[in-house]
């Protein structure tokens, strides 16, 4: 079996659990540019073919909302040391921009997105599965000031959507993936023993490098 070139840390969790919140203050505290983020959000499907109030109307909490099929190609040629166009999703109009991000070259790839160990293909490319653990009242005031004031959407559709699938999805999909991590982690990315202990973890991968 070849040698993987990439080492891939997987975080999953409730929309806004503080799965970017940990990613970003591990990679940022370690300072290694061996290390980068990719997000599951800019794997959406993209549905620029039907009109915005049809896109509206997707479950972009269900699986199928996502190209996980491609997500997987990208992650078995980060593996093989090839680089990858990531597409950039837009969240306010639901549709993918014209422009990609350039990912390649890394020795640990930080995967954060709330369906990834849902995907059984998925799962077993992840060396290490992080779940993170936050009560769904948190992480709904968290997505109402996200929504709200980052993507530029009214109280009352991401309320709406919140209750007809973010929250169902959650209890289907979501939290009965947890079985499969390594680590469930509470406190979301103010949990200093986690990031502490996480962070170590990723030094000695680097070191073996």
């Amino acid at each position: 079996m070849n040698k993987k070139n990439a080492i891939i840390i997987g975080i999953s969790g409730a929309s806004a659990s503080g799965k970017s919140l940990l990613a970003n203050t591990i990679v940022n505290e370690l300072g290694s540019d061996q290390v980068v983020i990719i997000s599951e959000d800019a794997y959406y499907k993209d549905h620029s073919n039907i009109p915005f109030e049809e896109r509206a109307k997707i479950n972009y909490d269900h699986p199928d909302a996502f190209d996980h099929s491609l997500l997987y190609e990208h992650l078995i040629q980060l593996q093989q040391g090839k680089s990858i166009e990531i597409p950039i999703y837009n969240h306010s109009q639901h549709i993918r921009d014209k422009a990609t991000r350039t990912v390649g070259q890394h020795a640990i790839i930080v995967l954060e997105g709330i369906l990834l160990f849902v995907e059984p293909k998925l799962r077993k490319l992840m060396d290490i599965r992080i779940f993170m653990e936050t009560s769904l009242d948190i992480c709904l005031i968290r997505r109402l000031k996200r929504d709200t004031k980052e993507r530029g959407r009214s109280l009352d559709s991401v309320i709406k959507q919140y209750e007809e699938t973010v929250r169902p999805m959650y209890l289907q999909f979501i939290d009965p993936s947890k079985r499969y991590a390594d680590l469930i982690v509470p406190r979301g990315g103010e949990n200093r023993i986690a990031i502490d202990m996480i962070k170590a973890k990723m030094r000695e991968l680097l070191g073996d490098r």
